[in-house]
């Protein structure tokens, strides 16, 4: 019984390589320069999410065209028992933004669901009832630019005035206490 749990549990980790519990986590992965601006999303349908981001009309982006000096960009998986167990405190964080009159025009927060169809997306929305953006990742394209990195991932990027950007952050984990998390973005970030 004991060897037939082990196959079962080997299966399941080597159908789902990009889960990972942030304690086993390995190395950061390296993110290439080029990283926000080769992630193409479409453009959101919700006139609420457009607004929000600061886009307009139909098409598709790159987060670097968001209009925020700051995105943190969140990638999960709606499979990903850390991403479910975490999606409480990523909310928290996003009120905690939005109610802080300095920082809401400042930081936008958007999530990309590695492997995830919209339907799967839509479905972790409404389950956790997540206020912001989400996009979907069927075909992992997004998942592969930014190096096949396990799940929950957050990135960091800074959107400089003259066009340029930086990714500040990148690392595989959750979000453990939504405000330590926002105060870090801010002094990584120079806001």
């Amino acid at each position: 019984m004991i060897k037939k749990i082990l196959i079962y549990l080997g299966i399941f980790v080597g159908f789902f390589p990009i889960f990972d519990h942030p304690a086993r986590a390995a190395s950061t992965p390296s993110i290439r320069d080029d990283t926000p601006t080769a992630i193409n999303l479409p453009i959101p349908q919700r006139p609420h999410e457009r607004s929000y981001l600061g886009l307009s009309g139909t098409g598709h982006f790159n987060i670097s065209q968001i209009k925020a000096p700051v995105v943190i960009v969140e990638v999960f998986s709606m499979y990903c028992p850390h991403c479910q167990k975490n999606a409480p405190e990523v909310n928290k964080l996003y009120r905690i933004i939005e109610d802080n009159p300095y920082v809401k025009d400042k930081i936008k927060l958007i999530g990309i669901g590695a492997g995830n169809s919209s339907y799967e997306v839509e479905v972790f929305r409404k389950k956790y009832d997540i206020p912001f953006p989400l996009f979907a990742d069927k075909d992992y394209s997004v998942h592969k630019a930014l190096g096949e990195v396990r799940t929950p991932y957050f990135m960091g990027i800074k959107n400089n005035k003259d066009g340029t950007y930086r990714v500040f952050y990148s690392k595989v984990g959750g979000v453990e206490k939504a405000d330590e998390f926002l105060e870090m973005m801010l002094k990584l970030s120079g806001l």
